[in-house]
C-alpha cells in the first residue's frame, strides 16, 4: 500500500514539530490529537493554543483529514512565527530604549559639567573682580568659543572688565588702574 500521507504533512508548510496522537473511540470511530510545538517561540501564550481534535471513522478521517487540519495548523503555525517576531523586536526596542536612555543621560552628564565649568569660571572672575583685580578677571572669563550659547554674555563681561583695567590716557596709549 502506497500512501502519500508524509507528502501531504510536509506541503502544509508549517513551522515547528507536529504531535500526532491517534487512539480508539467508541463504535469504531478515531479520534486524533494533534498538537504543534514550536521550540523557537518564547512566548508562553503558546501554551494556550489547544490540540486539534478530529473524530470520525477510517474512511470519513481518510477522506477529510487534510482539508480539516490545513488551516488551523498554519495559523497555529502562523501565530507562533508572529509571536516570536514580536518577541524578538519588543527585545530589541528595549535596547535601544536603554542604549537612547544611556545616551542621554550621558549628553546630559556632560552638558551638565560643561555648564557647572563655566558657572564656576564666571564665579571666580567676579570674585577677581570684587577683590580689584580686574586684569586677572579677565583672564578668568570663559573663552566664548568653548561656550557659544553663552558667547554674548561673555564677551560683554569681557568687554566691561577690559574697559576697568584699561582706559586710555591723555597722549592716546593705554595705561592700567592700580
Amino acid at each position: 500500500m502506497n500512501t502519500n500521507f508524509f507528502n501531504q504533512i510536509a506541503e502544509l508548510e508549517i513551522t515547528g514539530d507536529l504531535q500526532l496522537t491517534i487512539s480508539r473511540g467508541v463504535e469504531n470511530k478515531l479520534v486524533v490529537s494533534i498538537l504543534l510545538q514550536n521550540e523557537q517561540c518564547g512566548d508562553n501564550a503558546k501554551q494556550l493554543i489547544p490540540p486539534l481534535n478530529l473524530r470520525g471513522t477510517a474512511e470519513e478521517l481518510d477522506e477529510g483529514f487534510f482539508e480539516s487540519i490545513a488551516v488551523p495548523l498554519q495559523t497555529a503555525s502562523g501565530l507562533m512565527v508572529n509571536m516570536e517576531a514580536y518577541m524578538k523586536q519588543l527585545e530589541n526596542a528595549q535596547k535601544q530604549s536603554a542604549m537612547e536612555k544611556e545616551k542621554t543621560d550621558k549628553e546630559k552628564k556632560a552638558k551638565d559639567e560643561k555648564e557647572k565649568k563655566y558657572k564656576e569660571a564666571m564665579a571666580k572672575a567676579d570674585e577677581l573682580d570684587n577683590d580689584g583685580k580686574p586684569r586677572d578677571a579677565w583672564m578668568k572669563v570663559p573663552n566664548p568659543n568653548d561656550y557659544p550659547e553663552y558667547a554674548e554674555v561673555i564677551h560683554k563681561r569681557k568687554k566691561e572688565l577690559s574697559d576697568k583695567f584699561a582706559s586710555p590716557s591723555l597722549f592716546g596709549a593705554e595705561q592700567e588702574n592700580v
